[in-house]
């Protein structure tokens, strides 16, 4: 089941049939991601929407990004082969800044960009045990970019992975993909697995149907091991290393006395990975600690060519204040260095940046009426080294009036930290002859960019109105102000390089305000004992303002423009016969105005073969619809776009 009301439960619990959960029992699971804690989705004030462990095995998807595509509220693009755009209550982009993405409780964002490589968040699907989504700001206990969403990928113990698995397929696209793994125990205490991962994407065809020069390569190796050190503590080590080369079409050399010519294919090799410890200690049922620590490095030779490493400390403590309380609290320490190489395209300035984040926050749940009604009041603070100190509050109630009902409502302040790119990118963007001589583009960073502003308000109702139906629906309006714009700065002359040139800066600036609104609806429909609808829908408006002395000409239209108005899905799960289950699913997205997507629907569709619990063959088409089709267009030129092509692959699962 793959609606809000049917996700798994909590990381220490054992994996199960949702589809045989009484409805008492789908009410009652344990999240973690909305307060840091387990608690009763009854509970939860926030839209959740949790990818289980079944649905990952039903979707057809080979990879992350194609599993997001079924949260409602989520907008999930493909730019190319090995790029995608995704974001939550719009404003979408390659790098969307307002979207928090974590591993396991690490941060995958990078404070370059804001943003995330998906190419690189490339783990074995098999060992996801859920992944938690929550639409709308997750700022008082996330804060940094986690104003529109939260995405947490949450991973199996090491003693739910034993054995050995194989894992290889391949077929018109994904050409070669492999995973190789094994999980056993050392002593009667710790659990661990092993596993090596391979992908090979062929490219996809540009808009005039040549090769896009997107295809790309990637291998990854991993561990984690899992350690009962008492009856009161837990001990968790992970980690892994990946390698790999891909294609980018973007490239388009410029100069200062013509635009840019048509894009270049360039090369971009990667490498990169991370080692996370997490101690875990229970003081009584009612009270425990966690504390975190990993360290994160990546390289990237494109064409800022930078080479990053954060370390990253975190506590934080729960504990039941009376029989009505209970509250949370933490603190995080992260420093980061970044080192870029630039190019004449784009580069940072200062190059070489080391950067500090200290945050803290706490969270109390009261229980107004005992298991009927619950107020969540929390802050989180945060001193960055872009934007200095920030306090971002919320406030959230739940109402359940009985099992099968939950009512939420809750009001955030949340605000987005610029990036280095917002602060201290330099951009050649091309250039003329003008009257007086040649005239260079260039856009600047803004050193003294503020924080992009939201206050958002949230309503939500989850119901089950029969044995085989729930239904989770959640509204928003966000007020948003201080929002980024590009702004014409006064003109300098610049010697060099020659020929001598008139230089027309864009710097950045927060002159533009506006106001967003929608709602989400997703069901899960039990038509029969084997067959199982999970249809969604989600409609979203924005309107952006600028201020009396903005003169942007883009931002606005580029804001209202980069997500759908409506999107729906619908997806199927059919058990048949001989062990053989029939999965589809279909996702209509509407067109984009800036830049101009036309409205386009995705239909896949696969057939698995279960011959015994542990082996499966898979034979699964994606994209079946139209040949080839267009998703979106990265606006920054960062990453070129070519057409999304219709694929099959077979895929084999042998577990011993």
């Amino acid at each position: 089941m793959a609606a809000a009301l049917a996700i798994s439960t909590g990381a220490q619990e054992q994996n199960v049939d949702l589809t045989k959960a009484s409805l008492e029992d789908l009410m009652d699971i344990q999240v973690t991601t909305a307060s840091k804690k387990q608690e009763k989705l009854s509970h939860t004030a926030s839209a959740i929407f949790v990818i289980t462990a079944q649905d990952i095995r039903r979707s057809n998807a080979t990879n992350v990004p194609d599993l997001l595509r079924m949260v409602p509220g989520l907008d999930v693009a493909q730019i190319n082969a090995n790029t995608w755009a995704i974001s939550a209550r719009g404003l979408n982009a390659r790098f969307s800044n307002e979207l928090l993405v974590l591993l396991d409780g690490r941060s995958v964002y990078t404070p370059t960009t804001d943003g995330v490589f998906y190419d690189v968040l490339d783990l074995p699907l098999e060992d996801i045990e859920r992944i938690e989504v929550i639409r709308g700001p997750g700022t008082s206990v996330w804060a940094t970019n986690a104003v529109n969403g939260v995405i947490n990928i949450i991973t199996k113990k090491a003693s739910d992975t034993p054995g050995a698995m194989v894992v290889a397929g391949g077929g018109t696209v994904d050409q070669g993909l492999g995973t190789v793994q094994y999980g056993g125990s050392v002593g009667k205490n710790t659990s661990f697995r092993a596993f090596a991962k391979y992908l090979n994407e062929d490219h996809f065809p540009n808009s005039s149907g040549q090769d896009g020069g997107d295809g790309w390569g990637l291998s990854r190796i991993g561990f984690r091991s899992d350690t009962i050190l008492s009856p009161k503590d837990t001990l968790t080590f992970e980690g892994d290393l990946y390698s790999g080369r891909e294609g980018d079409s973007s490239v388009g050399i410029t100069s200062v006395t013509s635009p840019p010519v048509p894009n270049v294919e360039l090369e971009v090799n990667l490498g990169g990975g991370f080692l996370q410890g997490v101690w875990n200690h229970t003081y009584s049922p009612r009270a425990g600690m966690s504390l975190q620590v990993s360290y994160d490095a990546y390289k990237r030779h494109d064409l800022l060519g930078e080479t990053r490493g954060t370390s990253d400390i975190s506590f934080q403590h729960h504990f039941a204040w009376g029989d009505r309380q209970n509250l949370i609290w933490g603190i995080e320490y992260r420093y980061s260095q970044s080192r870029t190489a630039g190019s004449l395209l784009v580069s940072l300035d200062p190059p070489n940046r080391n950067t500090q984040l200290f945050s803290s926050f706490v969270q109390d749940e009261i229980a107004i009426v005992r298991d009927r009604l619950f107020v969540t009041v929390g802050t989180k603070f945060e001193d960055s080294y872009f934007s200095g100190p920030d306090l971002q509050p919320s406030v959230r109630v739940a109402w359940t009036p009985s099992p099968e009902r939950t009512l939420w409502a809750a009001v955030s302040d949340a605000d987005r930290t610029p990036a280095a790119t917002d602060t201290s990118i330099i951009s050649n963007l091309g250039g003329f002859t003008g009257p007086n001589g040649p005239v260079a583009l260039r856009l600047l960073g803004n050193p003294n960019l503020g924080n992009e502003k939201t206050i958002a308000y949230e309503a939500g109702y989850r119901m089950s109105l029969a044995e085989q139906l729930s239904l989770d629906f959640a509204a928003y309006y966000n007020d948003q102000y201080d929002q980024e714009t590009t702004e014409p700065g006064a003109p300098f002359f610049e010697p060099t390089p020659v020929p001598p040139h008139l230089v027309l800066p864009l710097i950045y600036a927060n002159l533009m305000h506006g106001e967003s609104h929608g709602f989400e609806i997703a069901a899960n429909w039990k038509v029969a004992s084997r067959w199982t609808l999970s249809p969604g829908y989600e409609f979203e408006q924005i309107h952006m303002h600028l201020k009396p002395t903005s003169q942007d000409t883009t931002s606005v239209p580029e804001a209202e423009g980069s997500s759908p108005v409506h999107a729906a899905q619908l997806r199927s799960h059919l058990a048949l016969p001989h062990d053989l289950s029939w999965d589809a699913s279909a996702y209509f997205v509407d067109r984009l105005t800036d830049p101009v997507i036309p409205a386009y629907t995705r239909f896949d569709t696969g057939l698995t073969w279960q011959w015994n619990k542990k082996s499966s063959l898979r034979f699964v088409g994606q994209n079946l619809v139209k040949d080839r089709h267009e998703e979106f267009v990265d606006s920054t030129g960062s990453a070129g776009t070519t057409l999304i092509k219709r694929s099959a692959y077979v895929e084999w699962i042998w577990q011993f």
